[in-house]
């Protein structure tokens, strides 16, 4: 054994616990299904009825598991079965630091347990060194001996090699000069040879299970971090997660900032705690810089020994960062630190490597929701000042009239409509109703109504008849035409001194008049459509309007409504129709008293139909009723 340290006196031997494998498997190789036995002993070498004995207990010892602590105790008991020996250990060499550690022991104490053992050093290091078994009959005279217990006085060690690479040593030490004899050597020589392949099976079957296990932890992994949306929370969970395959210390991700030119903390954990940090790097700077600039993974066993390290954390021993690349582009960076030297390896980088995709597409996932969310909310305000100015373009209040009242309400199918109406005052007690309706939903709908309602009172100076302002309007149109998009309308001149009202259509919906039938019997209610058409506004030039004249009298109301009335749905499909809207104002009681109980009565029969369906179209209705 070889130490710099003077261990209390050995234990009581017995066997103790096996110490973790964490870093002794060295780089990854597929696993070879080898038999535990090797190729029979050089057949110049006469084998003991009891030595054949003993070697096929230890085959079958071998060959009937992959556990690596059942084989090392089966291998520990078989041997003492044939030499007596009070201080045992099977020694596992670490690919990457080149030392050599416990893995299994009996007789010695926990603290040259602890040891680690360099290539070279002590009799087990000159054993893996010159890849040959070393049998010192006393310590004392051997030059690379160094006393790690003083009772000590023997020592036999054989190095485990499988494929010409030594994988670690077999060690056995006597309080007895001499005790190890060359029958001895033999025998620990030939249960290395078979115990060497079966470790290596052993260890690669562990390691394809654990790498089994890991790759459908990180399956599961990705598949809640890309239902997580909000990015903040996605961070914080991604965090929690990566515990489950790697154990690190501290944990951080900075994202790149595209204005600024720079990575920028977004999320960091110190032993499960998060934590805030300031913290910018500048590509190519640092550990994190380096693995962004590079686009590789960069792992760092020692950082003191790193000239690329940039020192932010003093009790920083190991880090691992890697890129977090979208589409070809670096976003962020995952980073992991440690306070134990060499903790992070290949397996480490490797299963970081692959959970960083499924990562980078989550943030971005998480970030384009983010920038949608904010988009929408923008939308929602601007919908909602279009709203408020589309209200204002509205006329607040009817006009009033000595012979007749008139009501008007409005009821987008959304936010904004397409809808619109307005009255135009005409002077000497005439005034214009128009009533329209612009092809299409939403903004584009409302953005084209507040150009027509514009044109529309631009106008009404000229106090045109119906006809004659359809037509103007039209005119107007289509000099400003817009594929796709027209309007419907109604214009109806109202002129109080003689109750009379000139109608002119634009491809909109005919209007209801309805008046009282009295006899002497009967005072009965009669609902009629006026028949009155035309094409709508904005398609086609040079149109001309045919105008109507309807005489009323007290009690008459005429009605003008949107589409949006008679198509309104339920349910199951079905339309209010016209048929219904005749109806309710010949039954109604109510329905002609005023014009304002007519508009409340409509749409409060159209609201039962749909049952708190959904409207698609809006809904404008506006009553005339006569004095």
């Amino acid at each position: 054994m070889s130490t710099t340290d003077k261990p209390r006196k050995a234990g009581t031997p017995g066997l103790t616990s096996p110490a973790p494998e964490d870093h002794f498997e060295g780089d990854y190789r597929p696993p070879v299904q080898e038999s535990a036995v090797a190729p029979a002993p050089d057949p110049h070498i006469r084998l003991e009825p009891l030595q054949v004995e003993f070697l096929h207990r230890l085959a079958d010892a071998l060959n009937t598991t992959l556990d690596v602590n059942t084989l090392m105790h089966r291998v520990a008991d078989l041997v003492r079965a044939v030499i007596d020996y009070r201080i045992f250990a099977i020694l596992l060499l670490n690919d990457r630091t080149h030392e050599l550690r416990m893995r299994f022991q009996s007789g010695h104490t926990a603290e040259i347990e602890r040891m680690r053992i360099k290539v070279g050093h002590g009799v087990v290091g000159q054993a893996a060194l010159q890849r040959k078994s070393m049998l010192i009959e006393d310590v004392t005279t051997f030059p690379q001996y160094v006393e790690a217990n003083p009772n000590v006085r023997s020592e036999l060690a054989v190095p485990l090699i499988v494929k010409n690479k030594v994988i670690g040593v077999l060690d056995l030490e006597s309080e007895q000069i001499g005790y190890f004899t060359n029958e001895h050597r033999r025998l620990l020589e030939l249960v290395a040879s078979r115990m060497s392949t079966a470790i290596e099976n052993a260890r690669l079957y562990t390691r394809v299970s654990r790498q089994a296990e890991t790759l459908s932890v990180l399956n599961e992994i990705s598949r809640e971090i890309t239902s997580i949306l909000d990015l903040d929370d996605l961070l914080e969970r991604i965090g929690q997660l990566l515990k489950r395959v790697i154990d690190f210390q501290m944990f951080t991700i900075l994202l790149w900032n595209e204005r600024e030119g720079q990575f920028e903390h977004r999320f960091s954990s110190r032993y499960g705690e998060r934590i805030t940090r300031i913290r910018t790097v500048q590509l190519g700077q640092g550990l994190i810089g380096t693995a962004a600039e590079e686009r590789a993974p960069v792992l760092a066993p020692d950082v003191r020994k790193d000239p690329r390290y940039f020192a932010e954390n003093p009790e920083t021993r190991s880090e691992l960062s890697v890129p977090l690349i979208y589409k070809g582009k670096v976003i962020g960076v995952l980073d992991l630190e440690h306070t134990r030297v060499n903790y992070y390896n290949e397996d480490h980088q490797t299963t970081l490597s692959t959970l960083a995709a499924q990562v980078a597409i989550s943030i971005a996932n998480a970030r384009l929701y983010q920038r949608i969310h904010e988009e929408e909310q923008r939308m929602e305000r601007d919908l909602e000042m279009a709203r408020q100015v589309q209200l204002r373009l509205l006329p607040a209040t009817p006009p009033r009239l000595a012979h007749a009242e008139i009501a008007a309400r409005f009821l987008p199918a959304r936010s904004i409509g397409g809808d619109l109406y307005d009255f135009l005052d005409y002077g000497a007690g005439k005034v214009a109703l128009a009533v329209g309706d612009v092809s299409g939903k939403a903004a584009p709908a409302a953005l084209y109504a507040a150009l027509v309602s514009g044109i529309l009172r631009s106008l009404a100076p000229q106090k045109l008849s119906a006809g004659t302002l359809l037509a103007a309007l039209n005119d107007q149109l289509q000099e400003r035409k817009l594929a796709s998009q027209y309007v419907t309308m109604l214009i109806a001149v109202w002129d109080d001194e003689t109750r009379s009202l000139q109608i002119a259509n634009a491809g909109s919906v005919q209007p209801l008049f309805v008046t009282a039938e009295t006899t002497s019997l009967t005072n009965a209610i009669d609902v009629r459509t006026i028949e009155v058409e035309g094409f709508p506004l904005g398609l086609f030039p040079n149109v001309v309007y045919e105008e109507m004249t309807l005489a009323t009298r007290p009690g008459d109301l005429v009605v003008f409504f949107s589409d949006g009335i008679v198509d309104a749905n339920d349910a199951k499909a079905e339309m209010f129709g016209s048929d219904r809207l005749c109806t309710l104002l010949q039954h109604h009681p109510t329905a002609t008293d005023s014009s304002e109980a007519a508009v409340d009565a409509i749409l409060d029969a159209v609201a039962l139909f749909q049952g708190g369906t959904e409207h698609f179209d809006d809904e404008t209705v506006v009553v005339l009723r006569v004095h």
